[in-house]
């Protein structure tokens, strides 16, 4: 049933007079405000730091590649050389240090492969004979078959090859026609022959060599090299030594008997102490940036985005020990502290040069191999390698800085639940209000209508009885 109150209210056209959407909005606000405000500052604070290690773990991990980078390119490590690459050449192979030098080396003789040459025939196609030669090497005998399909000097070269012996066939051509070339793989052992098998026609016999005669000529002995190194002799098949001093290359160029090589290491001086250098100013530059970041300040506003944070302090403390950590476990320096770097009281460092260049001057290789092992090991890590090892131990799963990670990252799905929680106790807030007060506003409404209306009946009853 429609009450007394409402009809006349809305004959008369009464209403409260209050204006409850701002009442409600007001109320509403009251009761948001405060609690965004605390909930918007902490998912700010927390986005800062999330933003805010990802900064730091990224600066770590380029300051590391690139130090390592850098120290692959050979200005920065110990190599070999030679007073005359023209007669030998020499080279580092990786995996250790070079050992034995300087030493003098002699080349008295070059391997070489024999060479075996044919007469001369009219052209490539030209027909060489019949049957079968056998070509012994020192990988056994093998069968050089020709028949009416490959009877051509063309013909005999491409069977030698097929046949994985180990000598290689070619066919010339200049004024004078076409010849068939056999060469060998360097080294006495190699040697090989080209003989008749016993059905070979006389024109294919024109192709043997028996290792002394035969239809071709021997232009060049299977050799082995010979060198001295510190009147040493050594013989090998190959031109190419590689175990005569240990993780040195040796290219033999040129036969040079009676004339003296000199091998020996030359290291990077003056790159090394370019690169202590630059390694301490980009680890001011990241030590700086991390200062700043953990920075406490007289308020949470004056601090940095990453003060008490327990990656942050690990990152600095472990960086901080950069200057004692043994790189090395022999030779007179262990340490970056032995080369001269020190520690200011902000943790950034400071180069001593003047006990730098002594070190340089005093043992280049053992500064070398200290910062930049040929061969670096647990014990011997380079300054390259304590930086990943710092890195590795901070990125590493379980560690302080992916559980940093993950607690920001569930701290951030958490406000944002508290949040999203906030927005909706909020909008039934406001819908329980607007209930409330519409019904108020109602009643309100048909109250202060039966009032004029009485007001205006009593005033009738007042005039009519004057």
């Amino acid at each position: 049933m429609t009450s007394i109150g409402g009809n006349i209210s809305n004959l008369l056209g009464f209403g409260s007079g209050i204006d409850t959407t701002a009442l409600v909005s007001s109320l509403v606000s009251a009761a948001r405000d405060p609690k965004q405000k605390v909930l918007n500052n902490r998912i700010t604070l927390n986005d800062t730091r999330i933003s805010a290690l990802a900064s730091a773990k990224s600066a770590l991990d380029a300051f590391s590649t690139t130090l390592t980078d850098t120290l692959k390119q050979s200005d920065f490590s110990g190599q070999p050389v030679s007073n005359d690459p023209s007669i030998v050449a020499v080279s580092l192979i990786a995996g250790g240090v070079p050992k034995g030098l300087p030493a003098q080396i002699e080349v008295k003789q070059l391997a070489a492969g024999q060479t075996l040459e044919s007469a001369s025939l009219v052209n490539a196609a030209t027909a060489v004979g019949l049957g079968t030669l056998t070509l012994t090497t020192a990988s056994g005998p093998h069968a050089i078959t020709i028949t009416g399909l490959n009877n051509s000097l063309s013909g005999l070269a491409a069977e030698i090859n097929n046949a994985g012996a180990g000598v290689t066939a070619t066919v010339v051509t200049d004024n004078r026609g076409s010849r068939l070339v056999l060469k060998g793989e360097t080294g006495d052992a190699n040697a090989f022959t080209l003989t008749n098998s016993g059905t070979a026609d006389v024109d294919l016999q024109r192709f043997t060599f028996d290792g002394t005669t035969g239809g071709m000529t021997k232009k060049q002995d299977a050799l082995d090299s010979i060198v001295m190194i510190d009147n040493v002799e050594m013989q090998n098949d190959s031109n190419v030594l590689k175990t005569a001093i240990p993780y040195v290359r040796i290219d033999l160029n040129k036969a040079a008997p009676g004339t003296l090589v000199t091998l020996a290491s030359n290291e990077p001086t003056s790159t090394m102490k370019d690169l202590v250098t630059e390694f301490v100013s980009a680890y001011n530059t990241l030590r700086s940036a991390l200062n700043s970041a953990t920075a406490v300040g007289k308020t949470p506003s004056e601090s940095g985005a990453l003060a008490g944070d327990p990656a942050a302090r690990a990152m600095l403390n472990q960086l901080s020990r950069l200057t004692t950590t043994t790189l090395a476990t022999s030779g007179p320096y262990r340490t970056l502290g032995d080369l001269g770097i020190k520690t200011y009281q902000d943790g950034t460092l400071l180069v001593d040069t003047t006990k730098l260049d002594a070190a340089i001057a005093a043992d280049p290789t053992a500064v070398t191999q200290l910062l930049n092992p040929s061969a670096p090991t647990a014990s011997n890590p380079g300054i390259a390698g304590a930086v990943k090892a710092v890195v590795d131990n901070l990125e590493q799963d379980g560690g302080v800085l992916k559980a940093d990670q993950a607690k920001y990252e569930a701290l951030k799905t958490e406000l944002s639940k508290q949040l999203d929680k906030l927005n909706t106790d909020m909008t039934d807030y406001e819908e329980r209000l607007n209930t409330v007060y519409t019904k108020m506003d109602a009643q309100l409404s048909a109250f202060k209508a039966t009032q004029s209306y009485l007001e205006q009946q009593v005033k009738m009853w007042t005039n009519s009885k004057e």
